[in-house]
């Protein structure tokens, strides 16, 4: 092999299989291996049994794909034993959310930088903390805000930050208490005026290996994508009419929510509806998007919703 060629090969390390994880790997796995590169991904030991057969059908799908299995306790990890891990690689793609627990999306952003990996794709799948800033009401969002002031410190690892808004199933998360289908009804967070932009996983997955493998390269940027940017009043517009019901509906207002936050500070769902009803660096519109710049369909909320029933 031509010492160019070998150094053309790709190899990508995904941090978690979870929700995003998986979608993200359908998509990875397939366009990776196509260009002879490999791709391995990190899971929590607890994803295998005791003769360590992976447990989850998806994940044992993906591998029989060619994607390599690496049990890693990323939790219980330092930054020393992370760095021989992620050294391997040339591109790491952290899809483990704040599961893992405050302070692990810095303790991963300074073990790849000290690794030396050449391109880093942090778990940023979410809002504009750049507008978000500090002080949101939502500490792990502070955390994600330091995790972007490392990056731009530094000049040895590319960085790619793909900004998805909320996961369209989150809007549907009862214990969310923007739309629950069940009881048929549906919260503004701020006001009906107030905008989100969500993404599906699904579309997450597809947009963000897009913009892996996109020519000419994209380095040191935040990529905005979307399924559908909307006010609430036209969320609830759409979910009447998908599902041919009427909702009972009601505002939860910023004062409202910043008040019970303080009589509830550790309680995470009201810490999420306390952050967007602020509408600032929650939504951007679809023109400014990855997908609508390269004509790339994605899912809005209205057949996102028709799928689900």
């Amino acid at each position: 092999m031509k010492e160019h060629d070998f150094n053309t090969t790709k190899k990508v390390l995904v941090l978690g299989a979870g929700q995003l994880g998986i979608a993200v790997l359908e998509h990875l796995v397939p366009a990776v291996t196509q260009l002879n590169g490999i791709v391995s991904v990190i899971v929590s030991p607890a994803s295998r049994d005791k003769q360590g057969k992976l447990l989850s059908d998806m994940h044992q799908k993906l591998a029989d794909a060619g994607a390599a299995f690496i049990s890693v306790d990323v939790a219980a990890s330092t930054i020393e034993s992370l760095k021989t891990h992620f050294a391997n690689f040339d591109t790491v793609i952290n899809c483990m959310g704040f599961v893992a627990g405050a302070g692990t999306q810095i303790k991963i952003t300074r073990a790849v930088l000290e690794a030396g990996v050449s391109r880093y794709f942090p778990w940023q799948f979410g809002v504009n903390y750049d507008v978000v800033g500090k002080g949101s009401g939502q500490p792990v969002w502070d955390e994600q805000y330091d995790v972007r002031t490392l990056l731009r410190e530094q000049n040895t690892t590319e960085w790619v930050i793909v900004s998805t808004g909320m996961f369209t199933s989150f809007l549907f998360e009862p214990a969310f208490d923007v739309v629950n289908l069940s009881e048929k009804t549906i919260n503004a967070l701020g006001g009906w005026d107030t905008q989100v932009t969500v993404t599906s996983p699904a579309d997450i997955g597809r947009l963000t290996t897009d913009i892996y493998l996109h020519e000419p390269r994209i380095a040191n940027e935040v990529v905005f994508v979307a399924g559908e940017t909307t006010s609430y009043g036209r969320l609830a517009e759409t979910v009447e009419h998908v599902t041919k019901q009427t909702f009972t509906k009601g505002i939860l207002t910023l004062p409202a929510l910043q008040d019970a936050l303080r009589s509830n500070p550790d309680d995470q769902m009201l810490r999420y509806r306390t952050a967007f009803a602020r509408g600032d660096g929650m939504w951007w519109p679809m023109s400014d998007t990855y997908n609508a710049r390269n004509k790339i369909q994605t899912q809005n909320i209205e057949s996102w919703l028709r799928a689900l029933i």
